[in-house]
């Protein structure tokens, strides 16, 4: 198994490519600004997925680097709430998309960070997650 079969890794990985998608089409004072941050914020959710796969040995570690991917993905949302707000984002239905894909991310790291605690108890490395399928988002 590896971090790409994490559900939470290939939703990161869908939302951060939308992400970059819709920054590119931003107006140009957004761009360098705003668009750069919210680039690096949703990179950085999967990329913090990615690191704490690598240190699922540690309980700690592995915790904490999925808390930095969830706090990415709540930056990544004010972001896109903040663009909307001051109308450099004017696609609404694109708008309602990112927020919907990022709050269902955001959830799903939430459940898994709580699975990881609770797997982790029984020694010092975790069982693989289960696989879940991308079809199966509630």
């Amino acid at each position: 198994m590896s971090y790409q079969n994490l559900e939470v890794y290939q939703l990161a990985r869908e939302n951060s490519n939308l992400v970059h998608e819709m920054s590119l089409k931003l107006p140009k004072f957004e761009l360098y600004e705003t668009g750069s941050q919210i680039r690096r914020s949703s990179k950085s959710v999967r990329s913090n997925i990615v690191e704490a796969y690598g240190r699922r040995r540690y309980k700690n570690e592995y915790i904490r680097f999925l808390i930095f991917a969830l706090s990415s993905n709540d930056e990544t949302l004010d972001h896109i709430e903040s663009l909307f707000e001051t109308r450099s984002l004017i696609d609404q239905e694109l708008y309602h998309r990112l927020v919907k894909q990022t709050t269902l991310l955001g959830k799903k790291l939430n459940r898994f960070i709580s699975s990881i605690e609770k797997i982790h108890e029984s020694g010092p490395r975790a069982p693989e997650p289960r696989n879940q399928n991308l079809e199966t988002r509630t």
